[in-house]
């Protein structure tokens, strides 16, 4: 890692400090000496290292192997559920189960991400506001390092997480509101209280663990990618890190030019980002009134929005809004058929292929990725509807 770098300015920033957003209130993105880091990160390499996130290690943001804070996060499975292609009319159509994570969610690779740099570079206590999977993982990682943290969640976050939170030994507010609402309170309150916040895309190194989700794409399908990546999009990390990550891998020289079709899937309930594409706009209006059983799709606004908007139009990708019936009903279509019990995020990305099929977006032929981005034991309570005993 060379510098931190303004995702809308260009402005350089110091990699070996606490940072949040860039002067203008932009997302910081790191930047690697690729060349460098290609004379020890090499395919052969690969070959013997852990089967983690941190084997990209040369272009993740630490200086010392010693610095990091792993559960054992990462390298999940890429699976292709036949029977599922099947039903579906996809007979080359795949998941990326993020489920085996630990916490039990993608937000596993952020917050080891995160929480590694934070106590690098001297931050004494962390908050966040969280939806309830962050909240999880950010929790699950301090109590790794004996870091301090404080979670900020709705109250009508999913128990599951809450008591993940506390058992792991995190301050844990609940706040009469949406996630935004809880965004603003560690923003008021963090200097006073000597927090370093970790907010989706307010700090430089979540997006560096979820980049992780491209490489191993590209590992995975032997050092090609996908024709469509379909992404449940809530803050848009993962989206825009892997976007990040294949041009990382072009320019190693591991893959060429070729890039999936990014189609982000929202809830009708809150459809920040696909109202925006729709519109052609280059970021998006706060959601009024966000509401939806899939607690990681309810974010009104993502500080993040013009990079995801760039991504999904840089390669010809589309947003599309699917209904809480929806992607309830086609979370059990992926477990019924493919032995995947998936969050309801992860539900969402199956009903939006339908559609998409539907609309003649995706060809039965393509190679298709659906995102399964955590475990559907946390959202019990939502998945037992409708459900015949």
């Amino acid at each position: 890692m060379t510098h931190l770098e303004c995702s809308r300015t260009g402005a350089q920033y110091d990699a070996d400090v606490l940072q949040n957003l860039s002067e203008v209130g932009a997302p910081l993105l790191a930047r690697y000496d690729l060349d460098r880091a290609g004379q020890t990160l090499t395919r052969a390499a690969l070959s013997t290292r852990p089967p983690t996130m941190w084997r990209y290690r040369e272009v993740m943001p630490i200086r010392t192997p010693e610095e990091i804070v792993s559960l054992g996060e990462g390298f999940t499975p890429l699976l292709h559920p036949e029977r599922l292609g099947c039903w579906a009319g996809f007979s080359q159509l795949y998941i990326k189960d993020e489920s085996p994570n630990p916490t039990g969610s993608f937000k596993a690779r952020g917050l080891s991400a995160a929480v590694t740099c934070a106590r690098a570079r001297g931050a004494k206590k962390l908050a966040i506001p969280t939806a309830g999977n962050a909240g999880g993982a950010m929790a699950a990682y301090a109590a790794a390092c004996g870091l301090p943290a404080i979670v900020f969640m709705p109250r009508d976050t999913p128990q599951a997480f809450v008591a993940e939170c506390r058992s792991c030994g995190a301050e844990v507010e609940l706040v009469d509101g949406l996630i935004s609402d809880c965004g603003r309170i560690v923003g008021e309150r963090k200097e006073a209280e000597g927090w370093f916040e970790v907010s989706t895309l307010k700090e430089p190194y979540r997006i560096e663990g979820k980049k992780t989700l491209g490489y191993e794409l590209a590992e995975q399908m032997d050092w090609s990618l996908p024709d469509v990546v379909i992404y449940p999009t809530g803050g848009g990390t993962g989206l825009i890190g892997m976007w990040k990550a294949f041009a990382e891998l072009e320019q190693l020289g591991w893959i060429g030019q070729h890039r999936p079709r990014m189609i982000s899937v929202q809830a009708e309930g809150c459809a920040p980002i696909v109202r925006a594409f729709a519109r052609g706009d280059e970021s998006a209006q706060a959601w009024e009134d966000a509401h939806t059983v899939a607690s990681g799709l309810r974010v009104p606004s993502a500080v993040g929005d013009f990079l995801m908007l760039q991504v999904l139009r840089e390669s010809g990708g589309t947003a599309i809004a699917v209904s809480d019936e929806e992607l309830l009903a086609h979370s059990h279509s992926m477990a019924a058929h493919a032995g995947i019990f998936p969050a309801p995020e992860g539900g969402a990305t199956l009903a939006a292929l339908i559609k998409l099929k539907e609309q003649g977006l995706v060809a039965p032929d393509e190679r298709v990725v659906l995102f399964n981005t955590g475990s559907g034991y946390k959202y019990l309570e939502a998945l037992s509807e409708g459900l015949v005993s």
